[in-house]
């Protein structure tokens, strides 16, 4: 009798399922489409974000000298020739702006003070001070002058380093701004971060962010000691903005002018358009049309005009760049006027106290700081009460040193010290 086996029973086979040959086409054809789609929405869409920031990259890769390429390869050359149309509306509308310091205004008030008042009144308000301790008297000079700082912060900080006070309040320094210290605990009445503190130079350090952005603003209460100064060898190369402030007794030193640049292989020796170094002149046609002119005059005192116009009689130095940024108080630039790429910077500015202001921001650098746009500048100095401020070079050349030592980063990190410069505006110590 037969008996069926287990191990026997036939295993059933099933046909090898069959590729479809067309499904990897689809689906490459489908990513093609949705790039297509993504590229022409951000090329021509007039969606206010979208607008905004395809306006901020066009702007970014057409203001720099040998990165063009990024726009132009992707970028309609119409849509791009719409986008630097506005910057050359907004550079018009600059021109015949220059600054006043409302000074008929200020003449009018003092007038009508005195009327009211009267010489002899004025002078029956004086009262002799009672004999006070000279310590006290120099510390409350020191926040007089610096009345940026949050006090509560400084005496939490001296508490734990009261060595900086070993030479009393008029000489007291604090440095913890170099590029491998973190800053110090201090903070200003607009919740920056304090890096340094000069009381005998009259200089203070403050760390400024923002979304994308790092760099640093100095405030130097003594316009007095501000000048232009060339490089050692102008005409045939430019020097660091260190050895410039080095040479010139300097404790701070940023970029001024800018400089003939042939693809980008310039030395900075060669001088672009007009500079007034500490009387002394430079160059002899302003750089072209819609540039401005910054001068310091015998009052001490910035005033902006078209650099066009004639050099006045009283300027001890002068820089030419673009756009202004703030004219007697008010913010020159805005967002909708082509002003928002993102790039290093240098600034300079005067506040209504007439204190220099100083800022350089850093950029470039995807995970430190890409750098900002020139109205951000214009509000961080105005933040200051700054009355006049104009835009200087900036890129590679953005670089603050400050006692001895560079304090920003270069974009560029081959170049430590950014590159030679023709000019740089010096802060100089107290003599």
């Amino acid at each position: 009798m037969a008996t069926a086996a287990a191990g026997d029973s036939a295993v059933a086979s099933y046909p090898a399922k069959r590729r479809n040959p067309l499904k990897g086409l689809a689906i490459f054809l489908g990513c093609l489409l949705l790039i297509e789609i993504l590229y022409f929405v951000a090329i021509y869409s007039d969606n206010s974000f979208i607008s905004k920031w395809r306006t901020i990259y066009i702007e970014t890769a057409m203001d720099t000298l040998s990165h063009k390429w990024l726009a132009t390869a992707i970028i309609p050359p119409d849509i791009i020739e719409d986008v630097m149309d506005q910057r050359r509306q907004a550079i018009e509308q600059q021109i015949g702006m220059s600054s006043s310091w409302n000074k008929e205004d200020e003449e009018q008030d003092a007038a009508t003070v005195e009327e009211e008042t009267g010489p002899d009144e004025m002078e029956a308000d004086v009262e002799v001070p009672p004999q006070v301790d000279p310590e006290e008297v120099a510390e409350e000079n020191f926040y007089t002058l610096f009345y940026e700082i949050d006090k509560p912060s400084l005496e939490a900080y001296l508490s734990e380093h009261p060595e900086a006070l070993q030479n009393g309040w008029d000489n007291l320094y604090i440095n913890e701004a170099g590029l491998d210290d973190s800053g110090t605990s201090i903070q200003t009445i607009h919740g920056e971060q304090v890096l340094a503190i000069d009381a005998k130079n009259q200089v203070l350090l403050v760390r400024v962010s923002g979304s994308g952005y790092l760099g640093v603003l100095a405030i130097a209460k003594d316009p007095s000691r501000l000048s232009l100064y060339p490089s050692s060898q102008l005409g045939v190369t430019g020097e660091y903005s260190g050895t410039i402030a080095e040479n010139h007794n300097g404790i701070i030193g940023i970029a001024a002018s800018g400089f003939i640049d042939p693809n980008g292989n310039g030395n900075g020796g060669t001088l672009a358009g007009y500079a007034l170094c500490d009387g002394t002149a430079y160059g002899s046609a302003h750089m072209g049309w819609g540039y401005k002119r910054l001068e310091l005059h015998e009052d001490d005192l910035f005033y902006i005009k078209d650099a066009s116009d004639a050099v006045s009689e009283d300027a001890t130095d002068a820089v030419e760049f673009q756009p202004a940024l703030i004219i007697d108080g008010n913010i020159v630039v805005d967002s909708n006027c082509g002003w928002t790429a993102l790039q290093p910077r240098t600034c300079i500015g005067q506040s209504d106290k007439y204190e220099i202001l100083m800022l350089v921001i850093e950029g470039r650098m995807p995970l430190r700081s890409t750098g900002t746009h020139v109205i951000e500048c214009a509000e961080i100095l105005k933040r200051h009460g700054c009355m006049q401020a104009m835009n200087l070079d900036g890129g590679t050349s953005a670089m603050m040193w400050f006692d001895g030592e560079y304090i920003t980063k270069c974009s560029n990190q081959s170049l430590p010290y950014g590159r030679p410069l023709p000019t740089a505006f010096v802060y100089k110590r107290a003599e």
